[in-house]
């Protein structure tokens, strides 16, 4: 596979919104195809209703798994042979069924080798409920599927910043509890070898934000500064993994602070998407770090209030292949540079030979 061209598996997410919308609109542009080679798992007849509805003239390649796709087209293996009807911005629970069916597949040939990294479409978490899915979200599947026991991480990403989440689907009541020194120190970590590997940056910079306003206050207004973040710091900064803050995240994303880091640690989820999404310009990316698997979606949801009326903006998609691609190509220099240390002479063996 290594000679071929990157074979990126992408699942087709709710049927009923724009996740189908998505991946025509991306490669009816000719360049994506030279970029990499997409398979596609999702209902054939599903995809075909979407073109039509939409007006697309992107063609498909309809094959029986990814061993069969072919350069230079869209190819599709179809995993779902249920009839399934299709009401554009309505969640149905048949909807949810196709979207696991795409999931399993995708991660089916995915621990077969025959794809290189997964982009997913977005899905709707409550009706993809079931006996085979129980999480909140694509993240904890994949963690569970593929991650041989490592911890995920999720990351939102664009030019301009990284953000990275301590705590993910969580209830806003339960958010102190997941604040942690052993946690925060785990996600810290992560954060740090993804920045250096995923994205080849040498010395990462990261800033820390605080749990509490105003950074807690000097403990007037909570005390997880004091004990869990400012030592959590302290002590990574012994395994050179520099960390800075805790900021309070109002005046950090204000202030434009996090043009002055590589990556941005938030504590809770609609403290870091909140501000991420209102300054980026459609080009967010969800990338899961921290497993073998490279998975990569759009920083959106089903969109249900546009589906199906052509009108929806691929950019995000776009650029959630771009940045597979990217991760994928620097994990694979990060190997290939380790192993060539591995084989490389030691100073004056050759000599001795």
């Amino acid at each position: 596979m290594d000679s071929e061209k990157i074979k990126i598996g992408i699942t087709q997410g709710d049927l009923n919104g724009i996740g189908l919308e998505l991946v025509l609109k991306t490669f009816s542009n000719a360049g994506m195809l030279d970029l990499c080679t997409p398979v596609l798992y999702a209902s054939a007849k599903a995809a075909t209703y979407h073109r039509k509805a939409i007006s697309s003239e992107t063609n498909f390649h309809i094959v029986k798994s990814a061993t069969e796709a072919q350069a230079g087209m869209l190819n599709l293996v179809n995993c779902f042979d249920d009839e399934v009807k299709i009401e554009f911005g309505k969640p149905s629970v048949d909807s949810g069924r196709a979207a696991l069916a795409a999931l399993e597949k995708a991660v089916e040939e995915y621990k077969s080798g025959m794809i290189d990294a997964i982009v997913t479409a977005p899905i709707s978490k409550s009706d993809i409920q079931g006996p085979s899915f129980q999480f909140k979200g694509h993240t904890e599947f994949f963690a569970d599927r593929v991650g041989d026991g490592m911890q995920p991480l999720m990351i939102l990403m664009n030019n301009q910043m990284k953000v990275a989440l301590l705590s993910t689907h969580v209830a806003v009541k339960d958010i102190s509890s997941q604040l942690t020194r052993e946690a925060l120190m785990e996600k810290l970590r992560i954060f740090h070898k993804s920045l250096r590997i995923d994205f080849r940056i040498s010395i990462p910079r990261i800033a820390v934000l605080a749990l509490n306003p105003h950074a807690g206050d000097d403990g007037l207004l909570g005390s997880e500064e004091k004990e869990i973040i400012i030592p959590v710091i302290s002590e990574l900064e012994k395994e050179s993994i520099f960390c800075f803050g805790p900021f309070a995240a109002d005046g950090f994303f204000g202030a434009g602070l996090y043009r002055e880091f590589d990556g941005v640690m938030a504590m809770y989820h609609d403290q870091g998407l909140a501000p991420f999404k209102a300054l980026s310009m459609n080009d967010g990316v969800n990338f899961t770090a921290g497993l073998p698997l490279v998975r990569t979606s759009p920083d959106h949801g089903t969109a249900y209030d546009i589906a199906g009326k052509g009108v929806a903006n691929e950019n995000s998609f776009r650029h959630a292949i771009y940045t597979a691609i990217d991760v994928l190509r620097n994990r694979r220099l990060e190997a290939e540079m380790f192993n060539h240390r591995l084989v490389m002479p030691l100073e004056g063996e050759k000599e001795k030979k």
